[in-house]
């Protein structure tokens, strides 16, 4: 693996950790795709890492427990916001 990838991984990997953001985010914040995130975050980052993996799995599964939550609160927000009197 090449040096500039596996400094990308380490330092996606330690923002996740340390924002608890989502990996779209995340994404969005190191410019990469959110394929390349996830595959950073999934495959890569097992072989450079095993301590930050499991660190990142607890944040990214924190937010998949979570997002249907989010989802909601959004839409009520949209709806919210429609709503005139």
């Amino acid at each position: 693996m090449k040096s500039y990838i596996m400094d990308r991984v380490i330092h996606i990997a330690d923002y996740i950790i340390n924002t608890g953001c989502t990996l779209r985010f995340a994404a969005k914040i190191f410019a990469v795709s959110k394929s390349t995130a996830h595959k950073d975050m999934s495959e890569r980052l097992w072989e450079i890492d095993r301590v930050r993996y499991e660190n990142v799995r607890k944040k990214t599964n924190i937010n998949l427990r979570e997002r249907h939550i989010r989802g909601g609160i959004a839409t009520r927000n949209k709806y919210k916001l429609k709503r005139t009197y």
